[in-house]
């Protein structure tokens, strides 16, 4: 059920697949491409970079709003993440985008998620490594918004790094008519990489999120930033170098926050 709306939204919201999938042949016949940003909603800035880049980029953009829980290994983050629907209309619609696909958990995994997209080496590292079958959910749920949505162009933040190369990968692999496109990160005056997540951390924790990222740029070793970062209060899952990039997970305030930053960037 989509829910009511306490807004007027511009931007035409879709709830099923075919209601979708019909407009596809339309837009080819008038020439149009597609771009596609799919997002868990709690909508932000991040958010909103992506989606302009597609609004200028193609004909017609398309964002999907579906909180994927196949990809939580923590059924507590499952439950508590941000749910925003009416505010997120409003920031898509004012960025541009004509249309927003918002389906049922039923209609995507109508298979019961019998059928897995899994990927062998990529997705065990980093987040992989801790992260039990996120990833799975993460490939298995993208393949299925791409392919429903026939983009000609798709958009993915940098933040998520690992997850755009094993994307990028799959969309390869498979042979899929569909471009990643990788954004870069954007982030808060204070270096805080944009994330819904960030909304879940207490006034003492955002004061303090900022040098998750200062101290994974400005440290000479990776040692030496896993030590900063715990003195600092952070609860460490990882630092790690990977693609000439730094890449970090830490806790704090039980809040699971990841950042990544090039190597070229390191001590500036």
């Amino acid at each position: 059920m989509i829910p009511e709306l306490s807004i007027m939204e511009k931007a035409k919201v879709i709830t099923t697949i075919p209601g979708w999938r019909e407009k596809v042949p339309e837009f080819r016949k008038e020439g149009k491409t597609i771009g596609f940003v799919p997002t868990m909603g709690a909508i932000h800035k991040g958010h909103i970079s992506l989606i302009e880049r597609s609004v200028s980029e193609n004909d017609v953009t398309l964002v999907s709003i579906f909180v994927n829980p196949t990809q939580f290994n923590n059924p507590d983050d499952f439950n508590n993440y941000p749910v925003t629907f009416d505010e997120d209309i409003r920031k898509i619609s004012e960025a541009g985008a004509a249309y927003v696909f918002y389906p049922d958990h039923e209609d995507l995994y109508r298979d019961n998620y019998r059928y897995v997209i899994s990927e062998k080496s990529l997705s065990k590292i980093l987040c992989g490594a801790f992260r039990t079958g996120h990833f799975d959910g993460v490939l298995t749920v993208v393949l299925k918004l791409l392919l429903i949505s026939g983009a000609d162009r798709a958009y993915f933040g940098e933040k998520d790094y690992q997850q755009f190369k094993l994307i990028e990968g799959m969309a390869d692999a498979f042979f899929l008519d569909t471009k990643i496109i990788p954004c870069p990160i954007l982030r808060e005056p204070s270096g805080l990489a944009l994330s819904s997540r960030n909304a879940l951390l207490s006034e003492q924790g955002k004061a303090k999120a900022p040098l998750f990222y200062q101290h994974l740029k400005r440290s000479a070793t990776i040692e030496e930033a896993r030590k900063k970062l715990a003195a600092s209060g952070f609860e460490v899952e990882y630092v790690e170098e990977h693609f000439n990039r730094r890449f970090g997970a830490v806790y704090l305030d039980s809040v699971r926050l990841i950042d990544n930053v090039p190597l070229t960037l390191k001590g500036v």
